[in-house]
Order: structure tokens, then C-alpha cells, then sequence
């Protein structure tokens, strides 16, 4: 559970990197002087084997080989040493400091120092360690009046140096370096520790605090940054997000009170709209009606005959006008049926191609082979195809290509959506205008009523789909409709393409 904690593992880590650091130096320094004591140790014992040698060679060069023995003797009382000999090269015993041993083998150590030609080497006696010293007694010319001429070992002095002080000594430097490293490993640990809960944790714990405050949806909340450093700079920057996120939770509630406003006025604006629409389309239907009936007691060559023409003519936009408010107002049920959607297409061009202002235009089709059917009322969405089509042709004044196309694509969401691409190369729709162009009552022409987009989306969305247009001023407008794949296990061709 510990390990949870990002803190606890920032402690325990710095821990083990200062205690594998202090260790790796304290190691160091107990082997340095370990060999510290060693050199020393090694230094006084040749030291105190060459001034036995020079005191030996003195008595054996007058001759007292007595103060030979007595020398030794006094020598070996010292605590440091085990043992100073003079023994025979075949391992003899000549002269100790442990009179008893004179004329005994020596001990085999010893004697392999001297015939490995080794001068030094550690060895163990009764436990202890020793440091056995070798040094050959070689004769010079005042020796030859004794033993005889020519140059020759006579003995080999034999010192045995005791290891135990050093070892205590290296024992107590390597308690003292540890207790160190222990207390100095806690002294550290403690105070990151401290460090790290003190200015990391218990910030970071009160920021967590806040932030489940925030999320609960209070936005009330702030830290106060208590120092100038990398958590003073995080605590000012959750207030800084705090500030922001009331910001805005005031300007959506302020839009969101305001599109209720608005959302209620257009409510209202439509159920009178509707109910005005079903007052007048009746009566208009019987003014064209009457108007009709008495442009027939005028002969064709009367001028009256004209106005009459208008008048019935602007009685069919109002008529056109009023049937759009009532169906967007109202939207029809869609009656769902299997539809071949580019059989839809090439009907709806066929169409459009009688209309006189599609004389100058290019048509072109690329529609996808095996597109799979879709389930959708025909009758609604030949509605958005003609109702945009047509107004790519009359965006096209001076003629141009109009492209349509049919592909399947896969949606976010990981399913398969027919693509029907609507392109022309008309002047192209300004920026300003692509965020509003499906907003009721908004439009460019000045016979229009604003609300072909709007119905058109409201068909498709009906269906489970989308639509969406794309523009670059002088380039031409695309328009994009996705509509959801709907399979079946089993269909008939020839009764979608009819459908």
C-alpha cells in the first residue's frame, strides 16, 4: 500500500541512494585504512626486525653469541611479538626468545617462507593472526674467522609479529565508520523526509482535496501558495484553472439562459407561425382560385390578363412560404423503406435537369459501386438532395460543374456510414456565413425563406445522420451527408432501386 504513495516512494528511493552512496564511501575509507594499518604494522615490524639484526650482528662479530640469546630474549617480551628465532636453513632451531624450542624443527610456515624465497606472509597461531618475518644472515669478512671463508647463509632470523592489535584497531575504525554511516543515513533520510512531506505531500494532498471540491462542482475553492517554489508555481496555477472554470460556467449558464430565452420565443414564434400558416393558407388557396376563375373573362391580348399573372404568381411563393413554415414547424414521420441511394441520386438529377437553370451545367456522377442500401423515407431525402442541388445550380450563374458523389466510410465510433458529397464550383460561401447557414430564416436570396437548410437538417438528423458543408470563398461549396448503414441478411436489388 505504501508503494502507492508517490512521496513514499521518493523517500524510500532517496534512501536507498544515500545509504548506497555513504556505504560505497565508508567501504572505502575502512579499506583504505585497513591498508593504512597494515603498511604501518609492516613498516614497524621490519623496522624492529632490522635493529634485532644489527644488535645480533654486533655480539656475533666479537664473538658473544651469550648476548645473542639474551638479546633475542628480551626482545620477544614485547606484547606485539609472538616470537623472534634463529633457525638453521634445514629448519633448526638455533637461538628463540623461547629458550625451550632451541634445537626443535620449526614450525613448517616459517621454514616455507624462507624456502619459497618469500620474506613476508600471514598465517594463524592458536587463532591470532601473525605476520612472519624472514631475513637471511648471510656471512661477510669479519665473519670468516668463525665460519670460515666465503660468503654463506648461517642462519635466518625469524621474527613472528602479532596482528591482533591491528585487528582490533581495524575492527573499531570499521564500528566507527559504520555508526556513522547509520546515524548520518538517518540524520539524511529524516530530514528528506520531513522535506518531502512537509513541502510535497501535504501541499499535494490539500490540492487533491480542493480539486475533489472543484469536481463536485464547487468552484469556490482556492490555495493559497505559502512559498516562491515549483509548488507555489502548481498551487497558483490551479487557482489560475479554478478562476477559468468559473469564467466560464458563467458565460455557458449566461448562453444557456439565453438560448432557453430564445429557444422559448422561437417555440412561441412557431405555434404562431403554424397557427398563422393554417389562417392563411386556406384563404390564399380561394383568392387563386377566385383570381383564376376571373382571368378567364379577360381575352389573352388584355393587359390585365398580366397583373393578373403576378398576382397568382406571388400567391405561389406565399403558398411555397407558408407550406415550409407548417412542415418545419410540423416535420412529417419518415416512412422507412430499403433505399438504393445512388438510384436516388440519378433520379433526382433527372429531375434537376429539366429545370431551366441547369442548362449550363456540368454534371457529374461518381457514384460507388455496391453501395449498401439504406433505410430511409426516398421521399425526404430526394427532398435534401433537390433542395440542395438546387441551390448549388443557382449559386452557378455563369455555369459550372456539379459533382456528386457516393462512397462508404467508417464513423468514429467504428461503424459504416454512406458518404454523399454534393460539390460545385460556385463562388463559395463566406466564413461569416458557414457557422449560420442552417439557422432558420437566414438567407441570401431575396425570394428565399430561409428555411431549406434547416428543414433539410432536420430530415437527415431524423434519419440517424449528419450534414455538414465546407467552403473556400471563389472555390466552390461542398456539402456532406453521412447516413447511417443499416444491413440486412437478405434483400432484393431491383425492389430497393425501386424503393
Amino acid at each position: 500500500m505504501i508503494f502507492h504513495s508517490l512521496v513514499a516512494r521518493v523517500i524510500i528511493l532517496n534512501i536507498l541512494l544515500v545509504s548506497v552512496v555513504i556505504g560505497a564511501f565508508t567501504m572505502f575509507h575502512i579499506r583504505r585504512e585497513e591498508e593504512h594499518l597494515i603498511n604501518s604494522t609492516r613498516r614497524s615490524a621490519w623496522l624492529l626486525l632490522s635493529t634485532v639484526e644489527k644488535a645480533i650482528f654486533n655480539s656475533m662479530r666479537v664473538g658473544n653469541s651469550y648476548d645473542v640469546q639474551n638479546i633475542l630474549e628480551m626482545v620477544g617480551r614485547s606484547h606485539s611479538l609472538t616470537n623472534v628465532r634463529i633457525f638453521h636453513p634445514d629448519g633448526t632451531i638455533l637461538k628463540s626468545a623461547r629458550p625451550g624450542e632451541i634445537g626443535s624443527r620449526l614450525q613448517s610456515f616459517d621454514l616455507t617462507l624462507y624456502q619459497n624465497n618469500r620474506r613476508e606472509g600471514v598465517f594463524k597461531v592458536d587463532g591470532r593472526e601473525v605476520l612472519g618475518l624472514v631475513k637471511p644472515i648471510i656471512t661477510d669478512e669479519q665473519c670468516f674467522f668463525c665460519h670460515g671463508p666465503g660468503r654463506k647463509v648461517v642462519g635466518v632470523l625469524n621474527l613472528n609479529f602479532s596482528l591482533e592489535q591491528m585487528t582490533d584497531q581495524i575492527w573499531e575504525s570499521y564500528q566507527s565508520f559504520m555508526l556513522h554511516m547509520v546515524v548520518t543515513i538517518l540524520i539524511l533520510s529524516a530530514g528528506i523526509s520531513f522535506l518531502l512531506l512537509r513541502f510535497v505531500k501535504r501541499p499535494m494532498e490539500d490540492m487533491a482535496e480542493k480539486m475533489a471540491q472543484v469536481e463536485e462542482g464547487d468552484l469556490s475553492v482556492r490555495l493559497e501558495p505559502r512559498y516562491a517554489d515549483e509548488m507555489g508555481s502548481l498551487i497558483r496555477s490551479f487557482n489560475s484553472m479554478v478562476d477559468k472554470l468559473q469564467q466560464a460556467r458563467e458565460e455557458l449558464e449566461e448562453v444557456h439562459y439565453q438560448q432557453m430565452q430564445r429557444a422559448d420565443r422561437l417555440a412561441s414564434v412557431g405555434e404562431m407561425a403554424t397557427g398563422l400558416a393554417h389562417e392563411i393558407k386556406n384563404p390564399l388557396a380561394g383568392i387563386s382560385g377566385a383570381i383564376s376563375v376571373l382571368a378567364q373573362d379577360f381575352p389573352e391580348d388584355d393587359p390585365r390578363r398580366e397583373v393578373i399573372d403576378q398576382v397568382l404568381e406571388q400567391i405561389a411563393r406565399l403558398n411555397k412560404t407558408v407550406t415550409d413554415l407548417l412542415y418545419f414547424g410540423r416535420p412529417g414521420k419518415p416512412e422507412l423503406t430499403w433505399v438504393d441511394i445512388n438510384s436516388l441520386i440519378k433520379e433526382t438529377l433527372f429531375f434537376i435537369s429539366q429545370h431551366p437553370e441547369a442548362r449550363n451545367i456540368h454534371r457529374v456522377k461518381e457514384l460507388a459501386r455496391d453501395l449498401p442500401p439504406a433505410l430511409v423515407d426516398a421521399k425526404q431525402i430526394q427532398q435534401v438532395l433537390f433542395n440542395i442541388i438546387i441551390n448549388a445550380i443557382q449559386a452557378m450563374e455563369d455555369g459550372g460543374t456539379l459533382t456528386v458523389q457516393t462512397s462508404v466510410v467508417t464513423g468514429r465510433g467504428g461503424n459504416q456510414l454512406i458518404h454523399i458529397e454534393i460539390r460545385d464550383t460556385g463562388p463559395g460561401i463566406p466564413p461569416d456565413m458557414l457557422d449560420r447557414i442552417f439557422v432558420p430564416f437566414l438567407t441570401t436570396k431575396n425570394q428565399g425563406t430561409g428555411l431549406g437548410l434547416p428543414i433539410c437538417k432536420q430530415l437527415v438528423e431524423q434519419h440517424g445522420g449528419t450534414i455538414r458543408v465546407e467552403s473556400e470563398v471563389g472555390r466552390g461549396a461542398t456539402f456532406i451527408i453521412e447516413l447511417p448503414v443499416q444491413f440486412r441478411p437478405e434483400f432484393d436489388r431491383k425492389e430497393e432501386t425501386g424503393g
